[in-house]
Protein backbone atom coordinates (compact mmCIF):
# COMPACT_ATOMS: atom_id res chain seq x y z
CA UNK A 1 0.00 0.00 0.00
CA UNK A 2 1.05 3.53 -0.72
CA UNK A 3 0.71 5.74 1.75
CA UNK A 4 0.53 9.13 -0.04
CA UNK A 5 1.43 11.68 3.39
CA UNK A 6 4.78 10.47 4.45
CA UNK A 7 7.44 12.35 6.62
CA UNK A 8 8.86 13.70 3.32
CA UNK A 9 5.60 15.08 2.08
CA UNK A 10 4.73 16.71 5.29
CA UNK A 11 8.33 17.98 5.85
CA UNK A 12 7.95 19.81 2.68
CA UNK A 13 5.61 21.50 4.03
CA UNK A 14 7.17 22.68 7.25
CA UNK A 15 9.79 23.82 4.30
CA UNK A 16 7.05 26.21 2.96
CA UNK A 17 6.71 27.70 6.83
CA UNK A 18 10.65 28.19 6.82
CA UNK A 19 10.71 29.70 3.33
CA UNK A 20 8.13 32.27 4.54
CA UNK A 21 10.76 32.98 7.64
CA UNK A 22 13.25 33.02 5.16
CA UNK A 23 11.24 36.29 3.21
CA UNK A 24 10.65 38.02 6.44
CA UNK A 25 14.22 38.10 7.71
CA UNK A 26 13.59 35.95 10.32
CA UNK A 27 15.59 32.46 10.74
CA UNK A 28 13.94 30.21 8.70
CA UNK A 29 12.76 27.52 10.83
CA UNK A 30 9.50 25.98 9.59
CA UNK A 31 7.38 23.79 11.95
CA UNK A 32 3.99 21.80 11.49
CA UNK A 33 2.03 19.75 13.16
CA UNK A 34 -0.63 17.03 12.06
CA UNK A 35 -2.86 14.39 13.32
CA UNK A 36 -4.11 11.76 11.43
CA UNK A 37 -2.46 12.72 8.59
CA UNK A 38 -4.16 15.98 9.07
CA UNK A 39 -2.07 19.17 9.35
CA UNK A 40 -3.03 20.97 12.49
CA UNK A 41 -0.76 23.42 13.08
CA UNK A 42 1.88 25.30 10.98
CA UNK A 43 4.11 27.85 12.21
CA UNK A 44 7.83 29.53 11.51
CA UNK A 45 10.47 31.29 13.20
CA UNK A 46 8.69 35.17 14.84
CA UNK A 47 11.76 35.81 16.76
CA UNK A 48 12.14 39.19 15.15
CA UNK A 49 8.88 40.26 14.51
CA UNK A 50 7.48 39.63 17.82
CA UNK A 51 10.65 40.47 19.68
CA UNK A 52 10.41 37.25 21.48
CA UNK A 53 13.49 34.85 22.01
CA UNK A 54 10.76 32.13 22.91
CA UNK A 55 9.02 32.57 19.34
CA UNK A 56 10.46 29.61 17.76
CA UNK A 57 8.80 27.34 15.11
CA UNK A 58 7.86 24.71 17.23
CA UNK A 59 6.69 26.89 20.52
CA UNK A 60 4.57 28.70 17.65
CA UNK A 61 3.04 25.20 16.71
CA UNK A 62 2.48 23.94 19.88
CA UNK A 63 0.15 26.49 20.39
CA UNK A 64 -1.57 26.72 17.74
CA UNK A 65 -2.10 22.75 17.69
CA UNK A 66 -3.42 22.41 21.02
CA UNK A 67 -5.93 25.30 20.35
CA UNK A 68 -7.26 23.34 17.68
CA UNK A 69 -7.38 20.15 19.83
CA UNK A 70 -8.40 21.85 22.58
CA UNK A 71 -6.03 19.99 25.20
CA UNK A 72 -2.72 20.20 26.21
CA UNK A 73 -1.37 17.20 25.48
CA UNK A 74 -0.77 16.12 21.80
CA UNK A 75 0.26 12.28 22.23
CA UNK A 76 -1.45 11.69 18.96
CA UNK A 77 0.47 14.12 16.77
CA UNK A 78 3.48 14.30 14.95
CA UNK A 79 6.04 17.74 14.79
CA UNK A 80 7.28 18.22 11.49
CA UNK A 81 10.42 20.83 12.24
CA UNK A 82 12.74 21.94 9.41
CA UNK A 83 15.92 21.75 12.55
CA UNK A 84 16.67 19.96 14.95
CA UNK A 85 14.97 21.28 18.24
CA UNK A 86 17.08 23.36 20.57
CA UNK A 87 16.52 22.85 24.40
CA UNK A 88 13.89 24.75 25.19
CA UNK A 89 11.80 23.69 22.20
CA UNK A 90 12.50 19.27 23.09
CA UNK A 91 11.82 20.17 26.80
CA UNK A 92 8.28 21.91 25.72
CA UNK A 93 7.63 18.51 23.32
CA UNK A 94 8.44 16.64 26.25
CA UNK A 95 5.15 18.64 28.01
CA UNK A 96 3.60 18.26 24.88
CA UNK A 97 4.04 14.87 25.56
CA UNK A 98 4.18 14.78 21.02
CA UNK A 99 3.94 11.40 19.73
CA UNK A 100 6.58 11.61 16.72
CA UNK A 101 9.01 14.28 16.33
CA UNK A 102 10.69 14.06 12.49
CA UNK A 103 13.64 16.66 11.76
CA UNK A 104 15.33 17.72 9.10
CA UNK A 105 18.95 19.77 9.36
CA UNK A 106 20.76 18.88 12.32
CA UNK A 107 21.99 21.33 15.10
CA UNK A 108 25.54 19.96 16.13
CA UNK A 109 25.93 23.51 18.47
CA UNK A 110 23.01 24.20 20.16
CA UNK A 111 20.29 20.93 19.11
CA UNK A 112 18.61 18.46 21.90
CA UNK A 113 20.76 15.57 20.89
CA UNK A 114 24.18 17.63 22.08
CA UNK A 115 22.97 18.84 24.70
CA UNK A 116 21.15 15.63 26.02
CA UNK A 117 17.83 16.91 26.38
CA UNK A 118 15.14 14.40 26.99
CA UNK A 119 12.60 13.93 25.06
CA UNK A 120 8.98 12.17 26.21
CA UNK A 121 9.90 8.81 26.63
CA UNK A 122 7.03 7.61 24.50
CA UNK A 123 8.09 10.23 21.80
CA UNK A 124 9.54 8.77 18.19
CA UNK A 125 11.99 10.67 16.68
CA UNK A 126 13.25 10.32 12.74
CA UNK A 127 15.97 12.29 11.71
CA UNK A 128 17.44 13.56 8.41
CA UNK A 129 14.15 13.63 5.97
CA UNK A 130 14.97 16.48 3.79
CA UNK A 131 18.18 17.42 5.61
CA UNK A 132 20.00 18.70 2.93
CA UNK A 133 17.26 20.92 1.61
CA UNK A 134 16.55 22.29 5.43
CA UNK A 135 20.33 22.66 5.48
CA UNK A 136 20.73 24.84 2.18
CA UNK A 137 17.88 27.13 3.36
CA UNK A 138 19.13 27.77 6.74
CA UNK A 139 23.32 28.58 5.28
CA UNK A 140 21.65 30.39 2.53
CA UNK A 141 20.07 32.74 5.11
CA UNK A 142 23.12 33.43 6.99
CA UNK A 143 25.44 33.91 3.90
CA UNK A 144 22.94 36.62 2.53
CA UNK A 145 22.58 37.96 6.70
CA UNK A 146 26.70 38.00 6.37
CA UNK A 147 26.56 40.09 3.06
CA UNK A 148 24.15 42.49 3.95
CA UNK A 149 26.31 43.80 7.03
Amino acid sequence: MIQAFDDAYFMNKALQEAQLAFDQGEVPVGAIITFKDQIIARAHNLTETLNDVTAHAEMQAFTAAADFLGGKYLKDCTLYVTLEPCQMCAGASYWTQIGKLVYGASEPERGFVKLQTKLHPKTKVVKGILAEECATLLKRFFIEKRNLN
